[in-house]
């Protein structure tokens, strides 16, 4: 059991630094503490660590597998995938027309959407050329770091 001056000590930390989330592991404890806000209570969650991690191997296979199945689907399609983790917005605002719809030729410096993160609107830009296949997430979805948002037919 960790020691509560500890845990004082880390929720201290996470306020006093503004983070949301701290994982700590050694050989015999994991603590993860998550806050979600400035009126949260942080939350404490605990597992013992096991004597022996889990063999790298294993988890190869399972993305090898999803690996081909996408590509057979989107053959000689390139996606635009999302930098960051964050909200997607297709619009640079509520009262204005999408960034770019399927059949719309874009540019290496085309603005194809924006990602909220942490209150700040970051501009993606397609860096590719090409013409817009499909547009894969919905405007408001949340998005994972590397997660495909669009795909592009390249010229």
């Amino acid at each position: 059991m960790i020691d509560i001056r500890k845990l004082k000590e880390l929720v201290r930390l996470m306020v006093t630094n503004d983070l949301t989330e701290l994982d700590l592991r050694d050989e015999q404890q994991q603590v993860s503490v998550k806050r979600g806000g400035s009126n949260s209570v942080p939350v404490v969650t605990q597992a013992p660590m096991a004597v022996a991690p889990a063999a790298a191997g294993a988890v190869a296979p399972a993305a090898s597998v999803a690996i081909p199945e996408a590509a057979a689907s989107d053959d000689g399609l390139i996606a635009i995938e999302s930098p960051m983790v964050g909200t997607y917005y297709a619009k640079p605002s509520p009262d204005k027309p999408s960034f770019l719809n399927v059949g719309d030729a874009i540019g290496e410096e085309s603005v194809v959407c924006l990602i909220e993160a942490m209150k700040i609107f970051n501009e993606i830009k397609a860096e590719q050329t090409g013409t817009v296949a499909k547009i894969l997430v919905q405007n408001g979805d949340a998005v994972e770091f590397g997660q495909p948002l669009i795909l592009i037919k390249p010229e």
